[in-house]
């Protein structure tokens, strides 16, 4: 006899006492707790009384018999796995009864063994079936619109598209903008805000695929299609069934694999590698680049016509330097996941920080400010950010480059203005004295004197 916990509570539910005594007797001997109930009408007052795992019922019994109770629990409790126990031979029942929910049934009498596993792999599925939901909650309230933050304009704008078309399951999406402005991460909010959520989400970085297996990853393979395909693989197009497919970086994909993506499109089938067996695509498709569509179809690198297919519902998302008002709020919210992943007191930063932030140009956009507070929150300890946490630039400043210096007004002295002039060279040239110097024209010492 197992004296730990219980595995699980089962209801027996059995017109017959001997019947409920044997299965209770081999049940709790393997582990489980045992409810006990003589026919369906008490198997509900049970239920509604305890704390039930999975049901366990005879087909034949008086008042209510197994299908009936199936029929009644499967309405009140949607997620209780319910093992029909049926007579020898009654096959067209237990069909029934897997129709109408039920996750399994044995013909009485049942070997011992046999029920054991039966029971185990119906709270197995069970378990998994909670697990998956609780996930597809978890990514949905973490991809959601609401965790998007900005109070820029522009971006209120790309987000209201993205609402929009996000109840429109069918349609093509086309996100623009430059690297690190956070295009997957509306493309998954588009994902998970629409009927599509409940199946996958798939993202192919077209830049990363070497140009001999682009099809094959988009396509899948069968056996035999080529040296070293040594057994039938699925593709992208086959895993987002259902689902969204994120093509990003479009605009490196080759040319003869466009005229095919165009084709599946359009046709809404395809067969993979080596097969021509047709297969359905069913996905929405959302793409997304850093580059200008319009002008590679200019140059002849992209397709004219699967750009006019593609473009269906374009959004641009503006880089960071044309949403400065964001920053803040961008900052605040990544000081607040770093403390809850780090496990540590993150204070904020400090004014002269948020200014230098304020200040430059993230030419990787968000993805850059991200890494550079995290960078950041891992060195500090029970402390505002500062000016010397902060590593923003390692390279020289080119010619043509735009420096903005960003300052409160109740702080726009001349003084102020100077010394933050200073700071900001010195980052821009890693702190090279000589360096910053040349940039602002100005002589070596002048640092010396300001510091003093």
């Amino acid at each position: 006899m197992n004296a730990g916990p219980a595995e699980a509570t089962i209801l027996i539910v059995e017109d017959s006492e001997i019947t409920r005594r044997t299965l209770g007797h081999k049940l709790k001997h393997s582990g489980f707790e045992c409810l006990a109930a003589e026919d369906g009408l008490e198997a509900l007052e049970v239920i509604e009384r305890h704390d039930v795992d999975i049901v366990l019922s005879d087909q034949q019994m008086p008042r209510m018999d197994g299908i009936e109770l199936l029929g009644e629990i499967k309405a009140r409790y949607p997620d209780m796995p319910f093992i029909l126990l049926t007579a020898h031979g009654s096959v067209t029942k237990a069909v029934i009864s897997i129709k109408q929910g039920a996750d399994d049934y044995l013909e009485k009498p049942c070997d011992p063994e046999d029920l054991v596993a039966t029971i185990r792999r119906s709270l197995s599925y069970r378990q998994l079936s909670e697990a998956n939901k609780k996930l597809k909650e978890h990514l949905r309230s973490q991809y959601c619109f609401q965790n998007i933050v900005t109070r820029s304009s522009a971006m209120m704008k790309a987000l209201g598209l993205a609402e929009k078309v996000a109840r429109a399951p069918d349609t093509t999406v086309a996100i623009y903008g430059e690297s690190g402005t956070g295009k997957e991460v509306l493309a998954r909010a588009i994902h998970f805000a629409g009927k599509r959520m409940e199946n996958r989400f798939v993202a192919v970085n077209c830049a990363g695929i070497p140009s001999t297996l682009f099809e094959s990853e988009l396509f899948g393979h069968v056996r035999g299609a080529f040296t070293g395909a040594d057994r039938d693989r699925d593709g992208k197009f086959e895993l987002a069934r259902g689902g969204t497919l994120l093509l990003d970086e479009v605009g490196d994909m080759p040319l003869d694999l466009q005229a095919k993506l165009l084709r599946v499109l359009e046709e809404r089938t395809f067969e993979r590698v080596g097969s021509n067996k047709p297969l359905r695509a069913d996905f929405r498709l959302i793409i997304a680049t850093n580059r200008d569509l319009a002008e590679l179809v200019r140059e002849g690198r992209f397709r004219k016509d699967l750009y006019h297919r593609i473009n269906t519902f374009p959004i641009t998302l503006p880089p960071l330097r044309e949403r400065r008002e964001d920053i803040p709020l961008l900052v605040e919210y990544f000081m607040e996941q770093f403390g809850k992943d780090l496990g540590k007191r993150l204070r904020g930063v400090s004014q002269k920080a948020l200014d230098v932030l304020m200040g430059y140009q993230w030419p990787g956009n968000i993805r850059e400010l991200k890494n550079c507070l995290e960078r950041a929150a891992i060195l500090i300890e029970d402390e505002l950010i500062r000016p010397e946490h902060l590593i923003i630039n390692t390279g020289r400043v080119a010619e043509g480059d735009v420096v903005s210096i960003s300052l409160p007004l109740n702080q726009f002295t001349l003084d102020n203005v100077i010394d933050r002039a200073i700071e900001t060279a010195l980052r821009l040239c890693n702190n090279n004295k000589s360096r910053a110097a040349e940039l602002l024209n100005v002589g070596r010492k002048m640092f010396y004197r300001r510091k003093k």
